[in-house]
C-alpha cells in the first residue's frame, strides 16, 4: 500500500478513535466505511477494523486506569455476560444479510441520542442502582444482547453500553465512558475480533497504521474525557449518537 495511504489510514483511525473514546462509542462511523470505501469487501473490511479498535481499548486502559474509576462487580459482570454475547454475534455476521438490522440498530441508536438531549440531568451525578443479585443479573442479561450486536454490527455498539450503564446501573458519563472503553474496547472487542479472525480474512498490510492510530486516539480521548468531565461527554455523546444513527440509517 502507497505510504500516503498508510498516512491516510492512520489520521483516519487516530480522529476516529479520539472522538471515539471521549464519548464512549462510535469509532466504526468513521474507520469501518473508510476501510470499505479504500476498497476493502465488508467481512475483511470489519475484521480488520476489529481487530485495530482493540488498540483503542489498550490506550483508553493506560489513561483510565491510573483514575481508578473502574469497579470490580462491573467488570464481571461485562465479561462473564458480554464475551458470550459478542462471540455469538461474530460467528452469525459473516453469514447473513446486515442491512435490515443496520436500519433498525440505527433508528435505536438515534433513539438514544434524542433520549439523552432530552434529559438534561442524565449521567450528570453518580446515583448507583440495581447493586443487589438480581439487579446485576438483569443488567448481564442487558450487556449479553448489546454484546451480540458487537459482535455482528461494529459501528455504535459501545454507545449501547455507556447507556446502559447509566440508565441501568445509574452511574455518570465519565465512569460509564471508562467502563465501556477498557471493557468493551480491550475485552469485547478483543474477542470479536479473535472470532472473526478465524471465520475470516484480515487485511494485515494496514493494520501498523491502524494500531497506532487507534492507540493514540484511545489514550488521548480517554484524557480528554477525564479533564472535561460528564457535561462535555453528554454532549459529545449526543452528536456521536446522532451520526452513527443517521449513518447506519441512511446507509
Amino acid at each position: 500500500m502507497p505510504s500516503i495511504d498508510q498516512v491516510l489510514l492512520f489520521i483516519i483511525s487516530l480522529l476516529a478513535n479520539l472522538f471515539s473514546a471521549f464519548s464512549g462509542g462510535g469509532a466504526g462511523l468513521i474507520q469501518l466505511p473508510a476501510l470499505i470505501f479504500l476498497g476493502l469487501p465488508f467481512g475483511l473490511a470489519l475484521a480488520t477494523h476489529k481487530i485495530a479498535s482493540v488498540a483503542l481499548g489498550l490506550g483508553a486502559t493506560v489513561r483510565h486506569w491510573r483514575e481508578h474509576q473502574l469497579q470490580k462487580r462491573y467488570i464481571l459482570v461485562m465479561l462473564i455476560s458480554g464475551l458470550p454475547g459478542v462471540v455469538i454475534g461474530a460467528n452469525v455476521i459473516l453469514s447473513i444479510p446486515d442491512r435490515a438490522a443496520e436500519i433498525a440498530l440505527g433508528l435505536l441508536t438515534l433513539g438514544l441520542g434524542l433520549y439523552s438531549i432530552f434529559k438534561p440531568d442524565l449521567g450528570q451525578s453518580l446515583t448507583l442502582k440495581h447493586q443487589d443479585t438480581k439487579g446485576l443479573i438483569l443488567g448481564g442479561v442487558g450487556l449479553w444482547g448489546i454484546g451480540v450486536l458487537n459482535g455482528s454490527l461494529t459501528s455504535g455498539t459501545g454507545l449501547f453500553v455507556t447507556m446502559w450503564l447509566i440508565r441501568w446501573f445509574g452511574m455518570d458519563y465519565r465512569r460509564a465512558v471508562a467502563h465501556t472503553l477498557v471493557l468493551v474496547g480491550l475485552f469485547w472487542n478483543g474477542a470479536g475480533a479473535v472470532t472473526l479472525g478465524l471465520l475470516g480474512d484480515v487485511h494485515w498490510d494496514w493494520l501498523p497504521a491502524l494500531l497506532v492510530g487507534s492507540l493514540l486516539g484511545g489514550y488521548m480521548g480517554a484524557h480528554l474525557s477525564i479533564v472535561k468531565g460528564n457535561r462535555w461527554i453528554k454532549r459529545s455523546f449526543e452528536v456521536v449518537t446522532l451520526l452513527v444513527g443517521s449513518k447506519l440509517t441512511l446507509g
